[in-house]
């Protein structure tokens, strides 16, 4: 009788230790998000793939094309509205999408999941001064994911002046890690364009 509640208790302690924090990033792949990644990739100027060719219609209609925007800083974010680490991080994109607005720095959202009604909400919700690309066809993300791999909501990738992958931050970003990124890329003087492959 001993050994049938000691394993009765040991298995109600492994039913409670399911109910806590998961271990890891990867308990929580199955809901389409990462909560706790947190890193960071960064390649130097001579490694960057690239350029970025990613465009699509935001939710207000709007046409949003990032070649229009080489020459300055670009972030894409990948995120929806129920994601709880998108939300999470969502202040902090918001702040330094004010923060570094008048110095040549882009954010474009791109949004695989949500209709216009929640991607609006969310929007609203946090005050987002920028747009998010309507990717219900998946077409951004594939174009994104020709070049640099995504593997979870949210990622950030961060393009430097000539629309070449400089970074990408797995999960909710951190704040200091992205402006130290922003800031070096703006720092970065060369703006010419990565060779196009040849077709």
């Amino acid at each position: 009788m001993a050994v049938l509640t000691t394993g009765m208790l040991a298995a109600g302690a492994l039913l409670l230790a399911g109910c806590g924090q998961p271990a890891s990033s990867n308990d929580v792949a199955q809901q389409g998000y990462v909560s706790n990644d947190g890193s960071a990739r960064t390649w130097a100027v001579g490694d960057r793939s690239g350029p970025v060719e990613l465009a699509g219609t935001d939710y207000e209609g709007t046409a949003q094309d990032v070649s229009g925007w080489r020459g300055d800083v670009v972030v894409l974010n990948t995120w929806y509205a129920n994601c709880p680490p998108c939300r999470a991080e969502a202040p902090d994109l918001v702040a330094a999408a004010n923060d570094y607005a008048d110095q040549g720095v882009h954010l474009l959202g791109i949004n695989h999941t949500d209709d216009a009604g929640d991607a609006q909400s969310f929007q609203t919700k946090f005050d987002v001064p920028y747009p998010s690309i309507d990717d219900a066809d998946g077409s951004a993300t594939a174009a994104l994911e020709g070049i640099v791999p995504i593997n979870a909501v949210p990622t950030t990738i961060v393009l430097d002046r000539s629309g070449r992958v400089a970074a990408r931050l797995l999960g909710v970003v951190d704040p200091s890690t992205l402006r130290s990124t922003l800031d070096e890329l703006l720092d970065e003087t060369s703006t010419t364009p990565a060779p196009t492959p040849a077709s």
